[in-house]
């Protein structure tokens, strides 16, 4: 899947457009997770506001590199109705719901690029999140003798991914906070891999806790 590379004009702006409202959506879905009200309203509504342009602009006229996806248009009219719901489940004061509603976000755009053969900084981020949250999920003490084999590839995975992120860094990569964040991350999942080499399912399973933590705060502020 090739990079894209983001020429001045229309394919640029929407892009740039793209990002500053995933920044917000980013923002929402921080917030609601945990459990701040105020502030994932803000977020919200801030989101909304720049959606509700994205597809006034855009919509019915698509940036070059979208001019043949014949579904760009839903998709931009379906992130507007997720968005929408979300804003119902939060202002029920339902944070939970909001963030489990605003999951469909990340799934549409990252399809969207996926159509489209883009592959952003954004993108990688996802590809990492989905294999982490596969990793959390593994009962590896479950699986008897197959868990150190499992382990060992889960590791294998995550580094590959992390390291995809270390070598395709985002727009804003420039921000002093970037690097100490990108390598907390690359730091939780080196300590997995060090103890899935060791074959110690002890650390192995107090590292894979120690994730989840570092990916949120490079997601939130960059991804």
């Amino acid at each position: 899947m090739p990079v894209a590379s983001f020429a001045a004009g229309p394919f640029a702006d929407f892009e740039t457009d793209l990002r500053d409202a995933y920044g917000q959506y980013r923002a929402a879905l921080f917030q609601s997770n945990s459990g701040n009200s105020d502030a994932t309203t803000k977020a919200m509504q801030t989101l909304s506001e720049k959606w509700t342009v994205i597809e006034k602009d855009w919509g019915t006229s698509p940036p070059p590199q979208y001019a043949d996806d014949a579904a760009f248009a839903d998709t931009l009219t379906t992130v507007g109705t997720v968005i929408a719901e979300a804003s119902q489940d939060v202002a029920a004061g339902d944070l939970a719901k909001a963030h489990l509603t605003l999951e469909q976000i990340r799934a549409e755009v990252g399809a969207l690029h996926i159509r489209n053969g883009i592959l952003t900084f954004s993108d990688r981020m996802n590809a990492y999140h989905a294999k982490m949250e596969e990793v959390l999920d593994h009962d590896l003490a479950a699986l008897g003798d197959k868990g150190t084999a499992v382990l060992l590839e889960d590791a294998a995975v995550l580094v590959y991914l992390a390291e995809d992120i270390v070598g395709h860094p985002a727009p804003e990569a420039s921000d002093p906070a970037y690097a100490l964040l990108v390598d907390a991350v690359r730091q939780s999942v080196g300590a997995v891999q060090t103890a899935a080499r060791a074959g110690d399912m002890v650390a192995a399973k107090a590292a894979i806790g120690q994730l989840k933590v570092p990916y949120a705060k490079l997601f939130a502020k960059f991804g």
